[in-house]
């Protein structure tokens, strides 16, 4: 049975832009011992908001910075930690279990918050990430995560691959943006069947430049999904952006 769509879960955050993305990487090299301080977090959130043009309700918050500060650091030590070992068992390095709800039901603070996507080992599509509850450098040496997929109960965690199955949220487009699309571009295609609802990486093959109306953007780009090599026209709507793009 596929996993419901996720597509409601899209805007319910602002999204960082890409120079703001790369302000805060610069300061995680910089300044790492003030990163998750609040009134540093507080000023960095009023510099972006008042320079980016943004109404009231795409306003960055605060404890988003802060938590975009943590996850990141997260990663680091994640991608960082303990080489590989003799044995073949897998070396649990790090659990919390304060990050982890009592009971499925329990809703996991700013979960909206977090900044990351991964790869579900069971279907290929990738889901937001609600939060990381522990990780573990296998024999191999290959960092691996625990994730609660957002939306979803303990009982669809699941341990990814760090290099290979998560990464920055990709970022929805709008209308005025499809010019940033171009051909042979990776993107995030929402894909909907009569089994599951689910987003996919894809490569787009071919635009259609069409006039945008009173509906937006009326372009059509033909994507394969690199999943299952299918073909399908879609509107913009369907897509997603690599932060990087």
């Amino acid at each position: 049975m596929g996993r419901p769509s996720r597509s409601h879960s899209r805007n319910l955050a602002p999204r960082f832009t890409r120079p703001e993305i790369r302000e805060m990487e610069k300061l995680l090299d910089e300044r790492k011992g003030e990163l998750v301080d609040e009134s540093f977090c507080q000023k960095l959130a009023e510099k972006f908001n008042s320079t980016s043009g943004r109404d009231e309700s795409r306003c960055i918050k605060v404890k988003q910075v802060q938590r975009w500060f943590q996850s990141r650091l997260r990663i680091q030590v994640m991608e960082t930690t303990s080489s590989p070992v003799d044995s073949k068992e897998t070396i649990v390095v790090h659990e919390s279990s304060s990050d982890t709800p009592k009971d499925s039901n329990e809703k996991t603070p700013d979960i909206l918050e977090l900044e990351f996507e991964a790869k579900s080992s069971r279907d290929g599509a990738w889901y937001d990430v609600g939060t990381f509850l522990a990780h573990r450098v296998l024999s191999s040496g290959e960092p691996e995560v625990r994730v609660r997929f957002q939306g979803f109960g303990a009982e669809e965690d699941e341990w990814v691959n760090v290099k290979k199955a998560v990464r920055e949220r990709s970022i929805p487009l709008e209308s005025s943006e499809c010019h940033k699309v171009e051909v042979g571009d990776l993107v995030l295609c929402f894909q909907e069947n009569s089994d599951q609802a689910t987003y996919y990486d894809a490569h787009v093959m071919e635009i259609q430049r069409k006039l945008h109306d009173i509906r937006g953007c009326r372009c059509l780009f033909l994507i394969r999904y690199d999943h299952d090599q299918k073909e399908e026209k879609v509107h913009l709507t369907r897509l997603c952006r690599r932060p990087s793009n």
